[in-house]
């Protein structure tokens, strides 16, 4: 059956692979970015199933205006896509809180923007599925990562929780966990390296980004199942809350799990005797 899918950062990496996908199989697309001339170029010019609207997910201005002409042209949103985001890559003491606070404005604060302003439609509604794309490094956090896995990190607690404020109302959340796949997270327009700053951490530093660059363009996943399989979940009536994707991802999320429970375990001599005990009181 036929949706309408809201899709951020439309105009490369993912973002295309998902619209292109949806337009094949039929769905109306709303394909948002900051550049809209270079989206509609990307997917191929106009088309009766696609409207390209200007949207920086930074700017709840944008996402009103956005959601709004979404509405105006398909009469509904059925999916909503956080696709949109960046990477600040580095070690902790060199990323300035500068850095650090745009990574969390791109990828936590620009999908919260867009929700905001799609939300309203998806009650109205009564129905409506909310798929925002995490990352493995926001269940497992990695070196040289610190900031981007915090931003993740706190996209799976936002999206886990978000899940029972709206499913009263006949909408669904799902967050997306994928490992390495060939997108163009790793190329500079997505990417910002840090500059060693600090001695201890310079060879380290300048090794690290050239073992990432040299990996860019030889990832394990293919961008184009992905965008397929999150286009299968939108078509399903009861979605999963996460959907872990890549042979990788789903093999290190298997390790954290075990890893939880062996802490939780080790935890319970000393932190599962901490209530008060009132026979003392």
């Amino acid at each position: 059956m036929s949706k309408v899918i809201f899709i951020t950062g439309a105009g490369r990496g993912l973002g295309t692979d998902i619209a292109l996908q949806a337009l094949k199989a039929g769905h109306q697309v709303v394909a948002t970015g900051r550049r809209p001339e270079e989206v509609e170029k990307t997917l191929g010019g106009p088309q009766d199933n696609l409207l390209v609207t200007k949207l920086d997910i930074t700017s709840p201005q944008d996402a009103q205006a956005a959601a709004q002409a979404a509405v105006e042209r398909f009469g509904r949103i059925d999916v909503l896509v956080n696709n949109a985001g960046n990477f600040f890559a580095g070690y902790f003491e060199e990323i300035t809180p500068e850095q650090m606070r745009q990574q969390f404005e791109t990828n936590l604060f620009g999908p919260m923007n867009v929700t905001r302003a799609v939300l309203p439609i998806l009650r109205k509604q009564r129905a409506g599925h909310i798929i925002s794309l995490s990352s493995s490094a926001g269940l497992i956090g990695q070196e040289f990562c610190v900031a981007y896995a915090a931003s993740k990190f706190a996209v799976e607690g936002w999206m886990e929780s978000l899940r029972y404020d709206v499913e009263p109302y006949g909408i669904r959340t799902t967050v997306v966990e994928p490992g390495f796949f060939r997108t163009e997270l790793l190329v500079d327009a997505s990417t910002t390296w840090p500059e060693p700053t600090i001695d201890d951490y310079a060879e380290r530093t300048t090794a690290t980004i050239a073992a990432w660059k040299s990996m860019n363009g030889q990832q394990g996943g293919d961008p184009v199942k992905l965008a397929q399989a999150l286009l299968a979940l939108a078509a399903q009536d009861t979605p999963p809350l996460r959907f872990v994707a890549g042979a990788d991802a789903i093999e290190g999320v298997e390790a954290k799990a075990q890893e939880l429970l062996a802490q939780a375990r080790a935890s319970r001599e000393l932190g599962g005797n901490l209530a008060f005990d009132d026979t003392n009181a």
